[in-house]
């Protein structure tokens, strides 16, 4: 069954891709925040009109067709979509972002952080905040701001704590203490059971006789090692920092094109977390969240996400220098009887 979800789900995201790589971005540009506050609007409907599983409120039913959609899921790629809009339409100087500004873009980071976070959320709510910021961190912030902000994070970090729901508190307490929980217990077996080249189907135990939890999704870690073992997980983290460290450079080769340094940015953001958190988690070095591997883990909604944020990358790369798509042209000298044309340059 769940096989066939998956083929039907990665043929969305197919579709998906290639709608969003055939659209002209850049020239609907400005519909971004119209997009932006219509997906805060559906958060804040999920509160007063969401459905909940597994003692979360966090999905919208819509009506007469009987499916449902997280629009927090949805809104990942509209939030990094905005954070690229404001920057792209005022670019940072030398000395990176002054206070103002800062504040501004905060706004845009915040709203949804507490909207989310309320559901509860907390994986999701905690992955925006990051790559809001690290955005930011890597485009450019004064760093005054960014050691006023740590100062001001570790003072209210009691407060902030207070704040969480008893199961999250759970979770941490957990991870905090001296034996690991129950389901990273099992992890851990599952991971080590898997040995250097890893076991055959049938004998992988943990997975087979369901002593992991949830291995499809949030413990897909632990089953990849138990089934491929040491090695097979090694080259799995290491295509994903090749794909991570590629989506980085952008950084440098596009250093004027501020929509796609954005995305490009915050999508190998949310692989680098997503990753990281998932295999800590797994091992026991950080507490147990609803958090996935990107592309790995069965899923539908995300899996759909993620295609649809690498077809936006692939769109600006693809028609930088289409001026039918208004790409950012390159700050060359112009000499008499040359082209302005970048593509003649």
């Amino acid at each position: 069954m769940l096989f066939y979800k998956e083929v039907v789900y990665s043929i969305v995201a197919l579709i998906s891709f290639w709608i969003v790589f055939l659209l002209p971005i850049t020239i609907l540009s400005w519909l971004i925040p119209f997009f932006y506050w219509i997906n805060i609007i559906l958060i804040l409907c999920v509160k007063f009109f969401g459905i909940s599983k597994l003692g979360a409120q966090r999905w919208l039913e819509i009506p007469f067709i009987n499916f449902t959609i997280q629009p927090s899921e949805i809104f990942k790629i509209f939030f990094i979509l905005m954070l690229a809009y404001l920057i792209k339409k005022n670019p940072p100087n030398k000395f990176g972002y002054n206070l103002k500004d800062f504040i501004i873009f905060s706004f845009y980071i915040l709203l949804p952080f507490y909207l989310i976070l309320d559901q509860p959320d907390l994986g999701t709510a905690l992955i925006l905040l990051l790559v809001g910021y690290g955005i930011l961190f890597i485009i450019g912030v004064n760093k005054k701001i960014w050691i006023s902000m740590f100062l001001i994070l570790a003072i209210s970090s009691p407060l902030l704590y207070s704040s969480l729901h008893d199961y999250q508190k759970r979770r941490i307490a957990d991870f905090i203490s001296t034996k690991p929980s129950h389901q990273v217990k099992n992890s851990l077996i599952a991971i080590g059971s898997g040995g250097l080249i890893g076991n055959k189907k049938e004998e992988a135990t943990q997975t087979h006789l369901k002593f992991l939890p949830i291995a499809t999704s949030d413990f897909i870690f632990a089953y990849f090692g138990e089934r491929f073992g040491f090695i097979g997980s090694f080259i799995l983290i290491l295509l994903y920092l090749f794909l991570i460290i590629h989506l980085l450079l952008y950084n440098i080769r596009y250093k004027e094109h501020y929509l796609l340094r954005v995305m490009a940015t915050g999508v190998s953001l949310m692989l680098f977390l997503y990753l990281s958190v998932n295999i800590a988690m797994t091992v026991g070095l950080a507490p147990v969240v609803g958090i996935p591997i990107p592309l790995l883990s069965y899923g539908g909604s995300s899996f759909v996400t993620f295609c649809i944020l690498f077809g936006i990358i692939q769109n600006l790369i693809s028609f930088r220098f289409d001026t039918t798509y208004e790409s950012v042209r390159m700050k060359k000298p112009v000499l008499k009887g040359i082209s302005r044309d970048p593509r003649y340059n």
